[in-house]
């Protein structure tokens, strides 16, 4: 249990430093910007309560606003995210549920699943960011694409990242 919990405070503090000093820096285009820190909520354990997800999004994101001077935009848009992932969790969830143990990643529960569930997140995160970011009607397009695009980029970068995190197990 404290060794989960020494994991996520690590990959928290992993993914902050990543975005802030190197992913910030990197600019391949005004319509693809790289947030890669959503990882976080995304692979925090199923076991954990409603409340405390939308608590921990909310802090991701106001630590990100400190370092993005964007006042709120990060905050708003991770807790929406944390609230977000109860039903998307409960609407791809297996007839079932969840095993215990069993993390939210690619190795556990299979690239498709993964697919929607980190992908419908991502999308969520990303198109409530950039419109809130532009709020106006008359770059509807422009913010639609550059939501897309990023949102792609984004998930690209997190499934790439999920191989720093976790090795493949050996099934028996």
């Amino acid at each position: 249990m404290t060794t989960e919990i020494a994991k996520n405070i690590f990959r928290f503090i992993l993914l902050i430093l990543v975005q802030v000093l190197i992913i910030q820096n990197i600019n391949l285009s005004s319509y693809v910007i790289l947030l890669p820190y959503v990882l976080v909520i995304i692979l925090l354990p199923f076991e954990l309560s409603r409340l405390t997800v939308l608590f921990i999004s909310f802090f991701l994101g106001i630590i990100i606003d400190y370092f993005f001077d964007s006042s709120g935009l990060h905050a708003s848009a991770c807790t929406l995210m944390g609230f977000s992932r109860y039903y998307v969790l409960k609407f791809i969830s297996p007839r079932d549920g969840y095993d215990v143990g069993v993390q939210p990643t690619v190795t556990d529960m299979g690239l498709a699943w993964f697919l929607s569930y980190a992908g419908t997140l991502v999308l969520i995160h990303h198109f409530f960011f950039f419109y809130l970011e532009v709020f106006r009607f008359s770059e509807f397009f422009r913010t639609f694409s550059r939501a897309a695009l990023s949102s792609i980029g984004t998930f690209i970068l997190i499934y790439l990242l999920q191989f720093l995190f976790f090795t493949t197990r050996k099934r028996s």
